[in-house]
């Protein structure tokens, strides 16, 4: 592979095997770079243009009506209330500071897609699925991790808010994950690689692999280096595309912890006494479905939504198949059905903290997350308090 010396540190000329690719690094929410990319395909004429997207990122980004089309009851029984969340928590931060700028988020890359429509080039959809991103991410962190990813995605809604104008060319070499996510990568290796760096692998076999002799590519600057480093190498991208199984530690707890409470339980009342057994499966109840009714409040859900946490936790914490979140997020869904103005309005409500939870759509993906958090918490909290009982 030959790289070739250009005139903007954020494009990369490079040829192969008689083909040549413009690879143009840029800041997802700067105008120059949306410029920039414009230009140059204008000037380039490629036969081919790779943008980083992917098929739903790229239908969100060019459908403005998408969210009046989510089913969300459907999305919490396909158990992809996170995942949307997290969507939507990354969506506002980047569109605060596009806002902020007054510049379209991802603009770069709509005038790329447009622009190349013009030149008549082919367009490559060169990103990997976002759902799959955060899937792989999510199998990678234990709950502690979870739960701090969450709050970081949280407090980005806010500290969007604090960006300056010069502060962008900070953005050029960050990916938009990685910015919103910075702490949590640090302490957490394995979620900047999944992030960033298997990102880099996909995008650099996709473009790569790109069709005609001339191809542009328009990427995040904070994948450039990664792109140039893996091109020449042979990648396996049905492997980055898979989600991986839950480890087998997972599921040994999944299924293995409410047999265990339930011989506790047992034994409590065969070694213990009514008394002792009794104890034991109020501390289970108490713990599990407080902490979740807890959770379901945090969220602002329904009096019967909260109700539903409360009573569905102790028993969902014992049926590795249900989760007390899906009952809530269910009775929440139900009770205070989403309309289409609350679908219409999301896109200005995701852009403060307090619009996540005056939206229909996503305080019910709150209530399905703090409900989960609240029962996870709950079962912490009852096991060591009921083997105090069995050994007292």
């Amino acid at each position: 592979m030959e790289q070739t010396q250009s005139d903007n540190e954020m494009v990369k000329r490079l040829t192969r095997d008689g083909k040549e690719y413009i690879i143009i690094g840029t800041a997802h929410v700067s105008r120059e770079s949306a410029e920039l990319v414009e230009r140059l395909i204008e000037e380039e004429v490629p036969d081919t243009v790779c943008v980083e997207l992917c098929q739903a990122r790229y239908q969100s980004m060019m459908d403005s009506d998408s969210w009046r089309n989510m089913d969300i009851v459907k999305v919490i029984r396909e158990k992809k209330s996170f995942l949307l969340l997290a969507n939507l928590l990354l969506a506002s931060f980047q569109k605060k500071v596009a806002d902020k700028f007054d510049i379209r988020p991802g603009e770069e890359m709509i005038r790329a897609v447009a622009k190349a429509d013009e030149v008549d080039a082919e367009i490559v959809l060169a990103d990997r699925n976002v759902q799959t991103t955060l899937s792989r991410a999510w199998r990678s962190m234990g709950f502690f991790k979870k739960v701090s990813l969450l709050f970081q995605m949280v407090l980005s809604v806010g500290s969007a808010d604090d960006i300056e104008e010069e502060e962008i060319e900070k953005l050029k070499n960050q990916d938009m994950l990685e910015s919103v996510l910075e702490d949590v990568g640090k302490s957490h290796p394995a979620l900047r690689q999944i992030l960033i760096d298997e990102r880099d692998r996909y995008l650099a076999h996709k473009i790569r692999n790109a069709q005609g002799e001339k191809i542009v590519a328009v990427v995040g600057a904070g994948h450039l280096p990664g792109i140039l480093r893996y091109f020449d190498n042979t990648i396996d991208i049905a492997e980055l595309d898979e989600i991986p199984p839950p480890g087998k530690a997972g599921k040994i707890i999944t299924w293995g912890l409410p047999l265990m409470v339930t011989a506790l339980i047992i034994y409590g009342f065969t070694s213990g006494g009514a008394q002792a057994g009794a104890g034991m499966m109020g501390w289970w109840i108490a713990a599990n479905g407080i902490l979740a009714g807890i959770g379901a409040i945090i969220a602002f859900g329904h009096p019967a939504t909260i109700a539903s946490a409360v009573i569905a936790a102790p028993l969902t914490s014992l049926n590795p198949m249900v989760a007390a979140g899906w009952v809530s997020g269910l009775t929440e869904a139900f009770v205070r059905k989403p309309k289409v103005k609350d679908f219409e309005s999301l896109g200005d409500d995701i852009l403060s903290v307090k619009g996540f939870w005056r939206n229909k759509v996503t305080r019910v993906l709150l209530v399905v997350v703090f409900t989960n958090l609240g029962s996870t918490l709950g079962t912490a909290v009852a096991l060591p308090m009921m083997a105090r009982i069995l050994n007292g």
